[in-house]
């Protein structure tokens, strides 16, 4: 789809993000069975349960613009999942595992943050400030997620840290 005016680029972005918030949905609870973790594991659990709020907002913001999603092609987050399991395969350690799989949930989740970034902006600038209380709420959802989740790495990695200065002590 051309998009020749604010109009319908905002359109075509809102398509977007609904598009890309649908697959990181199933992302999630793809990325949820893989996970050997049990608190990474609930962590997937709620976003996958929260994404479908996501959507549901996103839905909205079509409603109140009166249009319906624009139908896209892109492949960003089947690439992005081909790549995650052929990396995550190559890693041993299980601990290497959970923190890989938290740093490649908060990469995806930075691209849609962006997405939302731009997208609130833009509907300020086409005028929809309904459809942007939604969108700055699906963001505040996401910023949640990042907050969240960089806790749970800091949890791994102080845990790990504290497994080694044991080892250490035994050692010596």
């Amino acid at each position: 789809m051309p998009a020749r005016n604010p109009k319908e680029t905002f359109l075509l972005l809102l398509s977007h993000v609904r598009r890309s918030s649908e697959r990181a949905a199933s992302i999630f609870s793809e990325l949820g069975n893989i996970a050997e973790d049990a608190q990474v594991k609930e962590a997937l659990e709620a976003r996958a349960f929260v994404s479908q709020s996501v959507l549901a907002k996103l839905d909205q913001c079509f409603k109140l613009i009166g249009e319906k999603p624009v139908q896209l092609s892109g492949r960003l987050e089947e690439i992005f999942l081909e790549d995650f399991r052929k990396e995550l395969n190559e890693i041993q350690s299980t601990s290497a595992k959970r923190l890989f799989v938290l740093a490649k949930l908060v990469h995806l989740v930075h691209l849609q943050i962006g997405e939302y970034v731009a997208l609130t902006a833009a509907a300020d600038v086409t005028g929809n400030y309904g459809v942007g209380v939604l969108l700055e709420s699906c963001l505040a959802d996401k910023l949640a997620f990042v907050e969240r989740t960089r806790r749970i790495i800091r949890k791994i990695a102080e845990a790990r840290m504290a497994e080694r200065k044991d080892m250490e002590h035994v050692a010596a």
